[in-house]
């Protein structure tokens, strides 16, 4: 594969260590190019950056890490995108410090839908995975690109439900493209990579490093309409993401649980502070100002989940909030054996999912 001059001057001075993006862009706007930056004299330099910096503009780039990262970009499905690039994305360069080059795996024209971010907690509920899944694809088959974090719990979710619809889904990443994290999300990056795209501002070689997915989470809001958070608790990533949402001036959107769970509590933190909150994919489509759609009747009522017609009644004292086993029994009058068989019946269908701790949920499937 045959690079540009200018993408080896990006990669030339971005690669520089010690130099940062905030420094890179005052550079940039002081002469122009990385080609214009990496020849100016040192005196030019110190009139734009401190001195420390300039001396490691004139030290260069490490020259393995600048010949690793052309021998990754041989890859068929790998690029860098500049600030100067028509394809980078264009929500992302009205936040206050976009990244000088991403790191970019996958198909480019995704660059050019309309986003969603959709963000929560890593330890999901059975019902908040099943939710942020179906969001996630009624939104991507509306047109609009899902993006998160490739975390596990909400994250891998909403990037399967995009996946099945037909904008797809677009991870950010908080370590370099050659690397997966977490590795058990190892099938869904490859997955991601030849249906959807995964993005970097890192290095090649960036390993996985708390500080990094704090800022990789501006990246995520800058780069969508909006942002959807499915289950946070108080002290929760996700509530970063929303409020660096807040202050992108993008939509911040929440969907509700119940009062008694500490992943809806920062759901409806948010929602007191202002958010949307979201009950269907029209509530989020009215928010992003997109023209109504025909949505499918769902389910509000057991009958439509068509249990076994003796599980109905259990399905009905259960509810919608967690529950244990003596709870269902006080709320139906049945016996411990004759709930915990029904419940392993209702589990072994679908309709419901057991939690740690000897409780149980109910689990809705149908489209929002």
């Amino acid at each position: 594969m045959k690079h540009a001059t200018d993408i080896e001057s990006w990669l030339q001075l971005c690669l520089i260590q010690g130099v940062g993006d905030e420094s890179i862009r005052k550079l940039l706007v002081a002469f122009g190019s990385p080609g214009a930056v990496l020849s100016a004299s040192a005196a030019a330099l110190e009139r734009v950056v401190r001195k420390p910096i300039v001396g490691h503009i004139k030290n260069g780039a490490n020259s393995d890490k600048v010949a690793a990262t052309f021998s990754w970009l041989e890859g068929a499905a790998n690029s860098v995108i500049t600030l100067a690039d028509h394809d980078y994305p264009a929500q992302l360069l009205s936040i206050a410090d976009p990244p000088p080059i991403l790191y970019f795996k996958g198909r480019r024209e995704l660059l050019k839908k309309n986003a969603l971010a959709i963000v929560g907690s890593r330890n999901a509920t059975p019902q908040g995975l099943s939710n942020a899944e179906a969001f996630a694809e009624s939104i991507s088959n509306a047109g609009i690109s899902i993006v998160s974090g490739m975390a596990m719990g909400i994250d891998a979710a909403a990037h399967r439900g995009g996946l099945r619809g037909s904008a797809a889904s677009i991870a950010v990443v908080g370590t370099g493209l050659d690397i997966v994290y977490p590795a058990r999300n190892r099938s869904l990056a490859h997955q991601l990579a030849e249906d959807g795209a995964l993005i970097s501002e890192l290095p090649l070689g960036t390993p996985a490093i708390g500080k990094n997915f704090p800022r990789r989470n501006r990246i995520i809001s800058g780069m969508s309409q909006g942002c959807l958070v499915v289950e946070a608790a108080m002290r929760s990533g996700s509530l970063i993401t929303a409020r660096q949402a807040l202050e992108q001036g993008r939509e911040v959107l929440a969907i509700p649980g119940s009062i008694h769970s500490p992943l809806s509590k920062g759901c409806h933190a948010l929602i007191k502070e202002g958010a949307k909150l979201v009950e269907s994919i029209q509530d989020i489509l009215d928010e992003l100002r997109y023209p109504v759609i025909e949505q499918r009747q769902h389910a509000n009522n057991t009958d439509d989940l068509d249990p076994p017609n003796e599980n109905i009644r259990l399905l009905k004292c259960l509810g919608h909030d967690v529950v244990d086993v003596d709870t269902l029994c006080v709320r139906s009058g049945l016996t411990v054996e004759s709930v915990s068989a029904m419940l392993l019946t209702l589990e072994l269908d679908g309709h419901i999912a057991s939690l740690p701790g000897g409780c149980y949920q109910r689990i809705v499937k149908s489209a929002p």
